[in-house]
Protein backbone atom coordinates (compact mmCIF):
# COMPACT_ATOMS: atom_id res chain seq x y z
CA UNK A 1 0.00 0.00 0.00
CA UNK A 2 1.27 3.48 -0.81
CA UNK A 3 2.61 5.49 1.79
CA UNK A 4 -0.13 8.24 1.94
CA UNK A 5 1.66 11.80 0.55
CA UNK A 6 0.98 14.51 2.49
CA UNK A 7 -1.34 16.35 0.28
CA UNK A 8 -3.25 13.77 0.65
CA UNK A 9 -3.17 14.14 4.34
CA UNK A 10 -4.09 17.64 4.09
CA UNK A 11 -7.21 17.67 1.60
CA UNK A 12 -9.62 16.24 4.77
CA UNK A 13 -8.50 18.60 7.17
CA UNK A 14 -8.50 21.41 4.07
CA UNK A 15 -12.71 20.56 3.50
CA UNK A 16 -13.29 20.53 7.00
CA UNK A 17 -12.10 23.56 7.45
CA UNK A 18 -13.66 25.28 4.59
CA UNK A 19 -17.15 23.61 6.10
CA UNK A 20 -16.53 25.91 9.29
CA UNK A 21 -15.71 28.66 7.67
CA UNK A 22 -18.76 28.49 5.66
CA UNK A 23 -21.25 27.31 9.10
CA UNK A 24 -19.91 30.24 11.00
CA UNK A 25 -20.60 32.68 8.05
CA UNK A 26 -23.84 31.54 7.71
CA UNK A 27 -24.30 32.07 11.48
CA UNK A 28 -22.97 35.09 11.77
CA UNK A 29 -25.44 35.99 8.78
CA UNK A 30 -28.33 35.07 10.81
CA UNK A 31 -27.66 36.53 13.84
CA UNK A 32 -26.88 39.92 11.54
CA UNK A 33 -30.38 39.98 9.88
CA UNK A 34 -32.23 38.65 12.84
CA UNK A 35 -33.16 41.51 14.64
CA UNK A 36 -34.70 42.95 11.71
CA UNK A 37 -37.20 40.50 11.72
CA UNK A 38 -37.78 40.68 15.56
CA UNK A 39 -37.86 44.14 15.38
CA UNK A 40 -40.33 46.62 13.68
CA UNK A 41 -39.01 49.44 11.74
CA UNK A 42 -39.79 52.47 14.18
CA UNK A 43 -42.54 54.51 12.33
CA UNK A 44 -41.68 58.46 12.74
CA UNK A 45 -45.54 59.47 13.08
CA UNK A 46 -45.38 57.39 16.58
CA UNK A 47 -41.92 57.98 17.13
CA UNK A 48 -43.02 60.59 20.29
CA UNK A 49 -38.99 61.18 21.25
CA UNK A 50 -38.11 62.52 17.84
CA UNK A 51 -37.55 65.92 17.07
CA UNK A 52 -39.30 65.46 13.54
CA UNK A 53 -42.22 64.32 15.09
CA UNK A 54 -45.47 65.14 12.65
CA UNK A 55 -48.64 63.78 13.08
CA UNK A 56 -50.98 63.89 10.19
CA UNK A 57 -54.59 65.40 12.23
CA UNK A 58 -56.35 63.90 9.07
CA UNK A 59 -55.06 60.13 9.87
CA UNK A 60 -53.57 60.20 13.02
CA UNK A 61 -51.61 56.73 13.59
CA UNK A 62 -54.17 54.21 14.92
CA UNK A 63 -52.29 52.83 18.03
CA UNK A 64 -51.52 56.96 18.99
CA UNK A 65 -53.74 56.54 21.88
CA UNK A 66 -52.78 53.55 23.84
CA UNK A 67 -48.89 54.59 23.46
CA UNK A 68 -49.77 58.01 24.82
CA UNK A 69 -51.73 56.87 28.08
CA UNK A 70 -48.88 54.74 28.72
CA UNK A 71 -46.66 57.54 28.85
CA UNK A 72 -45.58 59.33 32.06
CA UNK A 73 -45.10 63.10 30.11
CA UNK A 74 -47.61 64.77 28.40
CA UNK A 75 -47.48 64.38 24.86
CA UNK A 76 -47.33 67.84 23.17
CA UNK A 77 -47.47 67.34 19.32
CA UNK A 78 -50.08 65.22 19.65
CA UNK A 79 -53.27 66.76 18.74
CA UNK A 80 -55.85 64.24 17.36
CA UNK A 81 -58.74 65.54 14.88
CA UNK A 82 -61.80 64.69 16.39
CA UNK A 83 -64.19 67.42 17.49
CA UNK A 84 -63.79 69.33 21.00
CA UNK A 85 -65.20 72.29 22.19
CA UNK A 86 -62.44 74.07 20.20
CA UNK A 87 -64.54 73.75 17.36
CA UNK A 88 -68.00 75.31 18.57
CA UNK A 89 -67.88 78.91 16.47
CA UNK A 90 -70.13 79.92 19.54
CA UNK A 91 -67.00 79.65 22.22
CA UNK A 92 -65.86 83.26 23.31
CA UNK A 93 -63.14 83.34 25.24
CA UNK A 94 -64.48 86.99 27.19
CA UNK A 95 -65.65 86.94 30.31
CA UNK A 96 -68.75 88.64 29.11
CA UNK A 97 -69.97 85.58 27.62
CA UNK A 98 -71.27 82.48 29.38
CA UNK A 99 -69.88 78.80 29.14
CA UNK A 100 -71.93 76.25 30.25
CA UNK A 101 -70.82 72.52 30.36
CA UNK A 102 -67.27 73.77 31.07
CA UNK A 103 -66.48 70.04 33.57
CA UNK A 104 -67.99 67.89 30.52
CA UNK A 105 -66.12 69.76 27.91
CA UNK A 106 -63.07 69.16 29.79
CA UNK A 107 -63.49 65.88 30.34
CA UNK A 108 -64.11 65.30 27.00
CA UNK A 109 -61.25 66.99 26.09
CA UNK A 110 -59.05 65.12 28.76
CA UNK A 111 -60.35 61.82 27.03
CA UNK A 112 -59.23 62.67 23.40
CA UNK A 113 -55.87 63.99 25.36
CA UNK A 114 -55.14 60.70 27.57
CA UNK A 115 -51.64 61.65 27.53
CA UNK A 116 -52.60 64.37 29.94
CA UNK A 117 -54.53 62.50 32.23
CA UNK A 118 -51.34 61.44 34.47
CA UNK A 119 -51.59 64.05 37.21
CA UNK A 120 -54.31 65.96 35.96
CA UNK A 121 -55.79 66.97 39.49
CA UNK A 122 -52.00 68.48 40.45
CA UNK A 123 -51.41 70.06 37.41
CA UNK A 124 -51.17 73.96 38.10
CA UNK A 125 -51.18 77.26 36.20
CA UNK A 126 -49.48 80.02 37.16
CA UNK A 127 -50.76 83.58 35.90
CA UNK A 128 -49.08 87.39 36.38
CA UNK A 129 -49.56 90.57 34.14
CA UNK A 130 -48.28 93.63 34.41
CA UNK A 131 -49.29 96.93 31.86
CA UNK A 132 -49.04 97.27 28.17
CA UNK A 133 -46.83 100.20 28.40
CA UNK A 134 -43.58 101.11 29.75
CA UNK A 135 -43.68 102.20 33.45
CA UNK A 136 -43.55 105.48 34.39
CA UNK A 137 -40.95 104.79 37.48
CA UNK A 138 -37.08 104.55 36.09
CA UNK A 139 -36.74 101.25 38.06
CA UNK A 140 -40.08 100.23 37.45
CA UNK A 141 -39.47 97.79 34.54
CA UNK A 142 -36.67 96.18 36.11
CA UNK A 143 -38.31 95.19 39.24
CA UNK A 144 -41.51 93.99 36.73
CA UNK A 145 -38.54 91.85 35.40
CA UNK A 146 -37.18 90.52 38.64
CA UNK A 147 -40.44 90.00 39.78
CA UNK A 148 -41.19 87.56 36.77
CA UNK A 149 -37.73 86.22 37.23
CA UNK A 150 -38.73 84.89 40.38
CA UNK A 151 -42.22 83.24 39.63
CA UNK A 152 -40.15 81.39 36.32
CA UNK A 153 -37.82 80.41 38.88
CA UNK A 154 -40.41 79.00 41.24
CA UNK A 155 -42.54 77.47 38.54
CA UNK A 156 -39.38 75.75 37.04
CA UNK A 157 -37.78 74.05 40.30
CA UNK A 158 -41.60 72.96 40.26
CA UNK A 159 -42.88 71.57 37.15
CA UNK A 160 -45.58 74.36 37.16
CA UNK A 161 -46.28 76.74 33.84
CA UNK A 162 -46.72 79.74 33.73
CA UNK A 163 -48.33 82.66 31.45
CA UNK A 164 -47.51 86.03 31.67
CA UNK A 165 -49.68 88.83 30.14
CA UNK A 166 -49.35 92.41 29.62
CA UNK A 167 -52.07 92.94 26.90
CA UNK A 168 -55.61 94.69 28.59
CA UNK A 169 -58.09 91.53 27.34
CA UNK A 170 -60.86 93.37 27.96
CA UNK A 171 -60.45 97.12 27.29
CA UNK A 172 -63.16 98.71 30.41
CA UNK A 173 -61.58 96.20 32.76
CA UNK A 174 -58.86 98.07 34.08
CA UNK A 175 -56.63 98.21 37.22
CA UNK A 176 -57.11 95.52 39.76
CA UNK A 177 -60.46 93.97 37.37
CA UNK A 178 -58.13 93.58 34.64
CA UNK A 179 -57.09 89.76 36.15
CA UNK A 180 -60.47 88.27 35.71
CA UNK A 181 -60.50 88.05 31.74
CA UNK A 182 -57.01 86.41 31.86
CA UNK A 183 -58.16 84.17 34.71
CA UNK A 184 -61.13 83.34 32.38
CA UNK A 185 -59.20 82.94 29.04
CA UNK A 186 -56.65 80.96 30.41
CA UNK A 187 -58.96 78.23 31.87
CA UNK A 188 -60.16 77.63 28.06
CA UNK A 189 -56.51 77.60 26.57
CA UNK A 190 -55.69 75.41 29.49
CA UNK A 191 -58.13 72.29 29.90
CA UNK A 192 -55.20 70.26 31.64
CA UNK A 193 -54.73 72.38 34.08
CA UNK A 194 -56.72 71.60 37.09
CA UNK A 195 -55.76 75.08 39.48
CA UNK A 196 -55.04 78.33 37.70
CA UNK A 197 -52.90 80.91 40.06
CA UNK A 198 -53.29 84.23 40.06
CA UNK A 199 -49.99 85.81 41.62
CA UNK A 200 -50.08 89.82 40.99
CA UNK A 201 -46.94 91.77 39.58
CA UNK A 202 -45.62 92.78 42.69
CA UNK A 203 -46.28 89.98 44.33
CA UNK A 204 -43.12 87.34 44.78
CA UNK A 205 -41.84 83.83 46.13
CA UNK A 206 -39.62 84.02 49.44
CA UNK A 207 -39.49 80.19 50.10
CA UNK A 208 -38.18 78.60 47.11
CA UNK A 209 -38.99 74.97 48.63
CA UNK A 210 -42.51 75.35 49.30
CA UNK A 211 -45.02 73.36 47.44
CA UNK A 212 -48.78 74.70 47.35
CA UNK A 213 -50.43 71.50 49.60
CA UNK A 214 -53.30 71.13 47.17
CA UNK A 215 -54.69 67.82 49.35
CA UNK A 216 -55.85 70.49 51.86
CA UNK A 217 -57.97 71.82 49.27
CA UNK A 218 -59.05 68.99 47.57
CA UNK A 219 -63.02 69.64 48.83
CA UNK A 220 -62.71 73.45 47.73
CA UNK A 221 -62.47 75.31 44.31
CA UNK A 222 -61.40 78.85 45.35
CA UNK A 223 -58.00 79.50 47.71
CA UNK A 224 -57.40 83.29 48.84
CA UNK A 225 -55.57 84.32 52.06
CA UNK A 226 -57.67 85.32 54.22
CA UNK A 227 -59.63 85.15 57.73
CA UNK A 228 -63.34 84.18 58.14
CA UNK A 229 -63.83 86.29 61.35
CA UNK A 230 -62.55 89.23 60.20
CA UNK A 231 -65.49 88.61 57.42
CA UNK A 232 -68.50 87.63 59.24
CA UNK A 233 -68.04 89.53 62.55
CA UNK A 234 -66.32 92.76 61.12
CA UNK A 235 -67.35 92.86 57.62
CA UNK A 236 -63.71 94.07 56.72
CA UNK A 237 -62.45 94.89 52.87
CA UNK A 238 -58.79 93.31 54.21
CA UNK A 239 -60.31 90.20 55.88
CA UNK A 240 -58.63 88.48 52.60
CA UNK A 241 -56.39 89.52 49.98
CA UNK A 242 -57.32 89.15 45.73
CA UNK A 243 -53.73 89.62 45.15
CA UNK A 244 -53.10 86.16 45.45
CA UNK A 245 -55.74 83.35 44.56
CA UNK A 246 -55.99 79.46 43.36
CA UNK A 247 -58.89 79.32 41.50
CA UNK A 248 -60.42 75.54 40.23
CA UNK A 249 -60.91 74.97 36.56
CA UNK A 250 -64.33 74.09 36.50
CA UNK A 251 -67.64 75.38 35.72
CA UNK A 252 -68.57 76.40 39.65
CA UNK A 253 -65.51 78.65 39.71
CA UNK A 254 -67.04 80.08 35.66
CA UNK A 255 -69.85 80.55 37.66
CA UNK A 256 -68.43 82.34 40.32
CA UNK A 257 -66.25 84.68 38.02
CA UNK A 258 -69.44 85.65 35.61
CA UNK A 259 -71.13 86.79 39.68
CA UNK A 260 -67.63 88.29 41.11
CA UNK A 261 -66.81 90.44 37.17
CA UNK A 262 -70.83 91.48 37.33
CA UNK A 263 -69.23 94.31 39.99
CA UNK A 264 -66.56 95.56 37.32
CA UNK A 265 -66.38 98.45 35.27
CA UNK A 266 -67.37 97.11 32.04
CA UNK A 267 -71.26 96.73 33.66
CA UNK A 268 -73.96 99.57 33.84
CA UNK A 269 -73.90 99.14 37.36
CA UNK A 270 -70.45 99.77 38.03
CA UNK A 271 -71.25 103.22 40.05
CA UNK A 272 -73.99 101.55 42.10
CA UNK A 273 -71.78 98.55 43.26
CA UNK A 274 -68.77 101.25 44.05
CA UNK A 275 -71.49 102.60 46.44
CA UNK A 276 -73.19 99.34 47.40
CA UNK A 277 -69.88 97.96 48.69
CA UNK A 278 -68.57 100.81 50.66
CA UNK A 279 -71.94 101.01 52.73
CA UNK A 280 -72.20 97.21 53.59
CA UNK A 281 -68.60 96.91 53.87
CA UNK A 282 -67.49 100.02 56.57
CA UNK A 283 -63.33 100.03 56.73
CA UNK A 284 -63.82 100.22 52.74
CA UNK A 285 -61.49 103.43 51.61
CA UNK A 286 -62.37 104.55 48.31
CA UNK A 287 -65.73 104.76 46.62
CA UNK A 288 -65.13 102.73 43.52
CA UNK A 289 -66.08 99.20 43.15
CA UNK A 290 -63.07 96.91 43.53
CA UNK A 291 -62.35 93.21 43.32
CA UNK A 292 -61.20 92.60 46.69
CA UNK A 293 -64.30 94.17 48.35
CA UNK A 294 -66.30 92.46 45.99
CA UNK A 295 -65.26 89.03 46.97
CA UNK A 296 -65.79 89.99 50.57
CA UNK A 297 -68.96 90.91 49.65
CA UNK A 298 -69.89 87.69 48.04
CA UNK A 299 -68.27 85.80 51.08
CA UNK A 300 -71.16 87.46 53.23
CA UNK A 301 -74.06 88.04 51.57
CA UNK A 302 -73.78 84.40 49.78
CA UNK A 303 -71.88 82.34 51.95
CA UNK A 304 -74.47 79.55 51.43
CA UNK A 305 -74.15 79.27 47.83
CA UNK A 306 -69.99 80.23 47.83
CA UNK A 307 -68.68 79.66 50.95
CA UNK A 308 -68.79 75.97 51.17
CA UNK A 309 -66.14 75.94 48.19
CA UNK A 310 -64.29 78.15 49.21
CA UNK A 311 -60.88 78.35 51.67
CA UNK A 312 -60.08 81.20 53.64
CA UNK A 313 -55.87 80.01 54.01
CA UNK A 314 -54.59 81.78 57.45
CA UNK A 315 -52.18 78.79 58.10
CA UNK A 316 -48.89 80.18 56.80
CA UNK A 317 -48.36 82.91 54.04
CA UNK A 318 -49.93 82.17 51.38
CA UNK A 319 -49.86 85.22 50.51
CA UNK A 320 -47.90 88.21 53.38
CA UNK A 321 -47.71 91.44 53.65
CA UNK A 322 -44.67 92.78 53.21
CA UNK A 323 -43.95 95.46 56.07
CA UNK A 324 -44.37 92.22 58.61
CA UNK A 325 -42.05 90.50 56.50
CA UNK A 326 -39.26 92.07 55.17
CA UNK A 327 -37.64 93.11 58.89
CA UNK A 328 -37.28 89.08 59.30
CA UNK A 329 -35.41 87.99 56.35
CA UNK A 330 -32.06 88.40 58.54
CA UNK A 331 -33.34 86.56 61.08
CA UNK A 332 -34.50 83.54 59.03
CA UNK A 333 -31.82 83.55 56.93
CA UNK A 334 -29.23 82.94 60.07
CA UNK A 335 -31.31 80.13 61.47
CA UNK A 336 -31.69 78.26 58.27
CA UNK A 337 -27.72 78.38 57.90
CA UNK A 338 -27.73 77.14 61.53
CA UNK A 339 -29.21 74.55 60.42
CA UNK A 340 -27.46 73.86 57.87
CA UNK A 341 -24.16 73.51 59.76
CA UNK A 342 -26.20 70.65 61.42
CA UNK A 343 -27.45 68.84 58.86
CA UNK A 344 -25.34 67.48 56.18
CA UNK A 345 -28.18 66.16 53.81
CA UNK A 346 -29.00 69.72 53.53
CA UNK A 347 -25.49 70.91 52.27
CA UNK A 348 -25.13 68.82 50.17
CA UNK A 349 -25.05 69.82 46.17
CA UNK A 350 -28.05 68.52 44.09
CA UNK A 351 -29.17 69.22 40.53
CA UNK A 352 -32.31 71.60 40.59
CA UNK A 353 -33.88 69.34 38.79
CA UNK A 354 -34.25 67.21 42.19
CA UNK A 355 -34.71 70.48 44.73
CA UNK A 356 -38.22 69.53 45.95
CA UNK A 357 -36.72 66.51 47.30
CA UNK A 358 -34.15 68.63 49.61
CA UNK A 359 -37.21 70.86 50.87
CA UNK A 360 -38.88 67.54 51.56
CA UNK A 361 -35.88 66.67 53.61
CA UNK A 362 -35.94 70.11 55.40
CA UNK A 363 -39.46 70.09 56.68
CA UNK A 364 -38.43 67.91 59.60
CA UNK A 365 -35.85 70.61 60.56
CA UNK A 366 -38.80 72.97 60.82
CA UNK A 367 -41.51 71.35 62.91
CA UNK A 368 -40.96 74.06 65.71
CA UNK A 369 -40.33 77.14 63.11
CA UNK A 370 -43.89 78.16 63.08
CA UNK A 371 -45.63 79.40 59.56
CA UNK A 372 -46.94 83.49 59.42
CA UNK A 373 -46.20 86.06 61.97
CA UNK A 374 -43.89 84.99 64.81
CA UNK A 375 -42.61 82.40 63.33
CA UNK A 376 -39.21 81.56 61.81
CA UNK A 377 -39.90 79.46 58.77
CA UNK A 378 -39.43 81.35 55.19
CA UNK A 379 -42.46 83.12 54.28
CA UNK A 380 -43.98 81.45 50.89
CA UNK A 381 -45.13 84.70 48.96
CA UNK A 382 -44.36 88.13 49.89
CA UNK A 383 -46.75 90.97 48.72
CA UNK A 384 -45.59 94.45 48.28
CA UNK A 385 -48.98 95.66 47.80
CA UNK A 386 -48.97 99.88 47.80
CA UNK A 387 -45.64 99.99 46.85
CA UNK A 388 -46.50 100.31 43.03
CA UNK A 389 -43.51 99.17 41.71
CA UNK A 390 -44.48 99.99 38.10
CA UNK A 391 -45.75 103.07 38.67
CA UNK A 392 -43.66 104.48 41.83
CA UNK A 393 -46.74 106.04 43.00
CA UNK A 394 -46.83 103.96 46.64
CA UNK A 395 -49.63 104.37 49.22
CA UNK A 396 -47.98 107.37 51.59
CA UNK A 397 -48.43 105.48 54.76
CA UNK A 398 -44.75 104.09 52.92
CA UNK A 399 -41.86 105.43 52.59
CA UNK A 400 -40.34 105.41 48.77
CA UNK A 401 -37.12 103.84 50.28
CA UNK A 402 -39.00 101.64 52.70
CA UNK A 403 -40.61 99.89 49.85
CA UNK A 404 -37.84 99.87 47.09
CA UNK A 405 -35.18 98.66 49.58
CA UNK A 406 -37.61 95.91 51.12
CA UNK A 407 -38.40 94.43 47.16
CA UNK A 408 -34.45 94.53 46.87
CA UNK A 409 -34.09 92.50 50.07
CA UNK A 410 -36.76 89.80 49.08
CA UNK A 411 -35.95 89.40 45.65
CA UNK A 412 -32.12 89.06 46.80
CA UNK A 413 -33.53 86.55 49.64
CA UNK A 414 -35.52 84.46 47.06
CA UNK A 415 -32.58 84.88 44.57
CA UNK A 416 -30.01 83.03 46.62
CA UNK A 417 -32.46 79.95 47.05
CA UNK A 418 -32.06 79.74 43.01
CA UNK A 419 -28.08 80.78 42.99
CA UNK A 420 -27.58 78.72 46.08
CA UNK A 421 -28.14 75.82 43.07
CA UNK A 422 -25.42 77.42 40.83
CA UNK A 423 -22.50 77.94 43.10
CA UNK A 424 -23.45 81.39 44.36
CA UNK A 425 -24.87 83.76 46.15
CA UNK A 426 -25.72 87.54 46.75
CA UNK A 427 -23.14 89.14 48.88
CA UNK A 428 -25.57 90.23 51.21
CA UNK A 429 -29.43 91.60 51.14
CA UNK A 430 -28.78 94.93 49.54
CA UNK A 431 -25.90 93.74 46.91
CA UNK A 432 -26.37 93.30 43.72
CA UNK A 433 -23.16 91.52 43.25
CA UNK A 434 -22.61 87.70 43.87
CA UNK A 435 -19.98 85.48 45.08
CA UNK A 436 -18.86 81.96 44.36
CA UNK A 437 -19.98 79.19 47.31
CA UNK A 438 -17.12 77.17 48.71
CA UNK A 439 -17.77 73.36 49.03
CA UNK A 440 -19.71 72.09 51.84
CA UNK A 441 -21.07 75.60 52.90
CA UNK A 442 -21.98 76.40 55.19
CA UNK A 443 -19.75 73.66 57.58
Amino acid sequence: MAKPTLRHKASPCLAHALRFLTGSFLVFLLLWTLPSFLTPSINPATNLDSSNTKFNCIDPPSDASSSLNSQSHPSLPYDPPDITFYDDPKLSYSIEKRIEKWDEKRRHWLKRHPSFATGAGERVLLLSASQPAPCPNPIGDHLLLRFFKNKVDYCRIHGYDIFYNNALLHPEMFSYWAKLPVVRAAMIAHPEAEWIWWVDSDALFTDMEFKLPLDRYKNHNFVAHGWAHLIYDRKSWTALNAGVFLIRNCQWSMDFMDVWASMGPQTPNYEKWGQVLKSTIPDKQFPESDDQTGLVYLLYKEKEKWGDKIYLEGEYYFEGYWAEIVGTFDNITERYTEMEREAGELRRRHAEKVSEQYGAFREKYLRDAGSGKGGWRRPFITHFTGCQPCSGNHNQMYSGSSCWDGMLKALNFADNQVLRKYGFRHLDALNLSVSELPYDYPA
